[in-house]
Formats: C-alpha cells, structure tokens, sequence
C-alpha cells in the first residue's frame, strides 16, 4: 500500500554550468511510492503537489531554496516525501532543481529512483574533490530538470562530510545554479548530521509515521531543532476515513482505481 504524508505546517503555510547534470541514468524500475513519478494523475501525487504549492507560499520575499528533509527514527518514510517532493519541484519546467541524497550512512534515494543498489560516486566524492563540480556527478532522472546528486561510495566518517568546510561551499554553489535543492538527511535523533547542516539550510521538514512514531520522539526531534528553522511536520501513513474526500474525487473524474487511493493520501492541513 503506498503511503500517506500530511503536512502540519508551524506557519502560515505556503543554465548554470555545476547545474548541467550527465547523461540521464538508465532507465530502471522506480519505487511505487514515488507516485510523482509512478502516478502523476493520482490522488496522492496531487497532495504532493499540494505540498510544494504550500511551501513556496510559505515566506513571500524570502523563498525555501533549500530545504532538509528529515525524521526522528528510522522508517518514518522521509526518503519517500524528499523523492516526491523533489520530483513534483522539477514538473515545473522553468525550475532547476537538485535532489541531494545526504543520508551518507544509510542512501535510499538511488534505490527510490530505480538507480540500483551499487553505491555511485556522488555526494562524498564531491566534497573529498575540489576538483569535481555538481554536474560532473548528478544524474539526470524523470523530469529534464531534475538532477539528482547520490550519496555516494561509503565514508569512514559520515559526520566529518556533513561538517566539512566543502559542504557548506557545495550548498553555496548548489543555490546558485538550481532554483531548488531538497536534501534527504539522516534521522534526527539517531545521529547529529541533520543538526549540523540546519544552519546552511532554510528549512527542514520533519517527517513522522502517523500511529507508528511515537510522540516522545516527536517531542525530542522537536527540542533538538532550531524552532526558525522547522518549516513544518509531514505525516506519513495517515489513514484516517476519507470517504467525502474519495466520493469528490470520483465525481470530479478520477478514475476509480486512483480515487480509491485518496484513502492513503498525502492530506494538507
């Protein structure tokens, strides 16, 4: 069963040459969850799109040009809201936009898009490398303008990445030459490296699995962030009846098969 984010906002919600990304990668089996790519048309990835309308409305004057993705556990299915989000960003064609897998210690976002299992140079190469630029090793995948930056080959220590000196020069490079950059960072709670970039990022999307994660880890996650920075929380597995919700959708001309996915939908509220 595909999986249902809800966004709780804490607020009022709402050709550069390191952008030229390689040769598209081969086309391989993408996750079913990135309905943004598996689904345009259903339910849920118009709740996707619900979600990125609501963030760039969130701070007029002062957009969310780079935004951290996370969670307080493992599981919680942060990797399948950043894929999506990401993917929704570059549906629009003037928009530029880099995914960047930053779970160093646990990748997921190559495995998402079908990229295989085989760690491909990317993130740690980039940074241990001055010499390399972003679009050296992003790989183009579903819409044109969408780059994807892997983690890449596996790092004695992961931290010392994420606080190196290159990082927040690679952040500062990724802004100027993407319109968007949407990291997939480790869970908060687990290890500190969310915590470490909070201060290059602009905000961070906290990702919780409705009945699952449990609310003194939401608590905890909620503490240890800095409060400007918390952009809002991403309920994941929401399942609560929708049946006002499915009937609309029928009526207004989804086929049934993806009406009924409106009961595992992404909910903006």
């Amino acid at each position: 069963m595909m999986s249902r984010p809800s966004i709780e906002a804490e607020r009022s919600v709402v050709s550069h040459p390191a952008a030229r990304a390689t040769a598209p990668a081969p086309p391989q089996k993408v996750e079913g969850h990135v309905v943004a790519l598996t689904a345009p048309g259903s339910f849920e990835a118009e709740q996707y799109r619900t979600l990125n309308l609501v963030l760039e409305r969130m701070q007029p004057g002062r957009p969310l040009r780079v935004i951290a993705v996370s969670s307080p556990a493992v599981g919680d299915g942060k990797t399948t809201t950043t894929v999506n989000l990401a993917v929704t960003m570059a549906q629009n064609p003037a928009a530029r936009v880099l995914l960047v897998d930053a779970d160093v210690r646990r990748p997921a976002v190559g495995r998402k898009l079908g990229l295989g299992k085989v760690r491909l140079p990317g993130l740690v190469e980039l940074i241990a490398d001055p010499s390399l630029g972003i679009g050296g090793l992003a790989r183009r995948v579903g819409p044109a303008n969408l780059s994807v930056l892997l983690a890449g080959r596996s790092h004695a220590d992961p931290f010392d990445v994420l606080r190196s000196p290159r990082f927040e020069e690679f952040l500062r490079q990724a802004r100027e030459s993407y319109d968007s950059v949407v990291l997939d960072t480790p869970p908060l709670l687990m290890v500190p490296d969310c915590r470490q970039l909070s201060a290059w990022v602009d905000g961070i999307l906290l990702v919780v699995a409705a009945h699952r994660t449990p609310r003194r880890l939401v608590e905890e996650a909620l503490n240890v962030m800095e409060p400007d920075r918390l952009v809002g929380l991403v309920f994941n597995g929401d399942d609560r009846p929708l049946s006002g919700y499915y009937r609309s959708y029928r009526a207004y001309g989804y086929p049934p098969r993806l009406a009924r996915a409106a009961a595992r939908r992404p909910r903006l509220r």
